[in-house]
């Protein structure tokens, strides 16, 4: 059996990646799809698509969500602590109370050092779940499903990431030119206008609510409770590339108000090796199919940032991903 049958074959039992289980915020797309609608999404966010081409094989697209929390110079933010803070008390905490006082602790941090126009955010992430085909993974396969890299510029302007090249032997970096801005490419917005919507949040949750009913950036499902209209405008916005702390507090306190969410009593372990704070929240179901979706939102336990997102069905973790490491670099392939 030659190297790339081989791949092939490994390949195969892989579930194929897809924006929607990588990012809790494009759920919806998925379940409006399946009702046979389309709706717009002004602050949609683009993935970091990674391509790996492995001879005639056709190239395999992986997509990285990342969240930056502020990011200064080539400073590297880890995706999670390894250990919790000391005062750290799960059980027994409903999952508003912890955002009230994941938001109370935010809104101590001072302001990052914004990126500027030219410079590009870089993120190492790992795909959930990480199964034992990954774990066991050598040679293309490893590159195929060990750590994501990707970069994406802050202006919106280009993404980049790593993929193999024809052989299946070696990475090669690919830049994709865009025009994320001012709608350029539609619905997708660039790092730095999501930040600019994020730095003008208020700090209350209902006014924090009212301000993003006012903007409806992500269209209201027909039919759907305005909780769950509220959750869709919340989740795309946490999955922003670069995070002003004020602007997170201010989703945590007004995503504390809305039902369905659940705080699990201990720390989880991510495909990234990282223990952290598992934050559920339910999505409604197709009655019609029983097809229903949790999201579960991972958090660093120090920090109280979002480091990842995991997709649950039937209790399995069906899709998502865990961040490793994210730093401001100047270049695409430049790594901290």
């Amino acid at each position: 059996m030659d190297e790339m049958t081989e791949v092939r074959e490994l390949r195969a039992g892989v579930p194929v990646p897809d924006r929607a289980r990588l990012a809790p915020g494009r759920a919806r797309l998925v379940e409006a799809a399946r009702a046979g609608q389309r709706h717009r999404a002004l602050w949609r966010r683009r993935g970091f698509v990674i391509v790996g081409v492995v001879a005639a094989v056709t190239a395999v697209a992986v997509t990285v969500s990342l969240l930056l929390g502020g990011a200064a110079g080539r400073q590297v933010r880890p995706a999670a602590s390894p250990t919790a803070s000391p005062s750290l008390r799960l059980k027994g905490v409903s999952a508003a109370e912890f955002l009230r006082r994941a938001a109370d602790v935010l809104d101590t941090e001072p302001d990052a050092e914004v990126p500027t126009a030219k410079q590009w955010i870089y993120t190492r992430s790992m795909q959930e779940p990480l199964n034992e085909q990954a774990k066991n993974a050598t040679g293309p396969m490893k590159a195929l499903l060990g750590p994501q890299e990707g970069w994406i510029r802050y202006d919106g302007s280009a993404m980049a990431g790593l993929g193999l090249d024809t052989t299946g032997k070696h990475r090669k970096l690919s830049i994709t030119r865009m025009h994320l801005e001012n709608g350029g490419e539609g619905d997708d917005r660039s790092p730095r206008e999501m930040y600019r919507v994020l730095a003008a949040l208020p700090a209350g949750a209902e006014q924090t609510l009212r301000s993003l009913r006012e903007t409806n950036a992500i269209a209201d499902i027909k039919g759907a409770s305005q909780a769950r209209d509220d959750y869709d405008e919340i989740s795309v916005l946490l999955t922003a590339d670069v995070m002003p702390p004020r602007g997170l507090a201010s989703l945590y306190r007004a995503l504390a108000t809305l039902p369905g969410g659940a705080l699990t009593d201990h720390l989880v372990e991510t495909a990234a090796g990282r223990r952290v704070i598992a934050l559920d929240y339910a999505r409604e179901g197709n009655p019609k199919t029983g097809w229903s979706m949790r999201d579960q939102w991972l958090i660093d336990p120090q920090t109280y940032r979002i480091v990842g997102t995991r997709m649950i069905q039937g209790g399995k973790v069906v899709g998502g991903d865990s961040i490793v490491a994210t730093a401001v670099v100047d270049q695409a392939g430049e790594r901290p």
